[in-house]
């Protein structure tokens, strides 16, 4: 398999993790630090809080995506590692964030953290994790999932552009979605889910399975990796 990676954005956006994470830190502290000392400053004590908060946020943001080793890209690599380079999968190099294209066809990767049961209720997906500290986490710690059939449909419809810039449209072929639960604290319970959803461990037998269902031509393999022509940061074959 491929694997073409954009080493530099995922390198600025882990370091902008970092850097948001320990600024919210300290105007945190500081924000605490002006309501004990000083009263009279609270509007100014609130805005610092305020202000930490959402820098916060944005750590955790950029911190669940590029920050945590190993990343969601590399736990995708290491899920699908074995595929005949026939495959190539692209992360951050392409219209959307992690893309698989090869004989089982064009596959959206959505990789969540999530940990516990994994359910799908008839309108959304929801973690079912224990404890006041797990839930906690699941609000601040880990990103919404509520609706990723929408973000996926979203996904599709930005590549679908960006491609019939590049090849006619019914020429591209069909584009489909995965979410893909990575932690080892996962337990997938979605056969009902609109959207393919699994954990990581089932992701290479579920890609060659769709391979002997719905196998993608070579040509329509090239064309396609040609119109993505990505920006090579890193290549590597497995």
């Amino acid at each position: 398999m491929k694997i073409i990676s954009n080493d530099k954005l995922i390198k600025r956006n882990a370091t902008i993790g970092q850097v948001t994470s320990l600024s919210s830190l300290v105007i945190l502290g500081l924000g605490m630090y002006i309501s004990f000392k000083n009263p009279e400053y609270f509007n100014l004590s609130i805005g610092a809080l305020l202000v930490g908060f959402i820098l916060s946020q944005v750590g955790i943001y950029f911190g669940n995506r590029w920050g945590r080793s190993p990343r969601p890209d590399e736990l995708l690599d290491q899920g699908l590692k074995g595929l005949k380079n026939t495959y190539t999968i692209y992360h951050y190099t392409s219209p959307v964030p992690n893309l698989l294209v090869g004989p089982a066809g064009i596959w959206l990767l959505l990789p969540y953290h999530q940990k516990g049961e994994i359910v799908y209720t008839g309108k959304k997906w929801k973690s079912k994790s224990g404890g006041f500290a797990q839930s906690y986490m699941s609000i601040f710690g880990q990103e919404n999932m509520s609706r990723p059939d929408l973000d996926a449909a979203a996904l599709a419809d930005k590549l679908t552009k960006a491609l019939t810039k590049q090849m006619p449209e019914n020429k591209i072929p069909s584009i489909q979605a995965a979410l893909i639960f990575t932690s080892n604290a996962a337990e997938v319970q979605a056969d009902d889910a609109p959207v393919p959803t699994m954990h990581l461990k089932k992701l290479k037998p579920f890609i060659r399975k769709m391979a002997k269902e719905t196998t993608m031509t070579a040509q329509e393999i090239k064309a396609v990796n040609s119109a993505l022509n990505p920006q090579i940061n890193f290549i590597h074959e497995e």
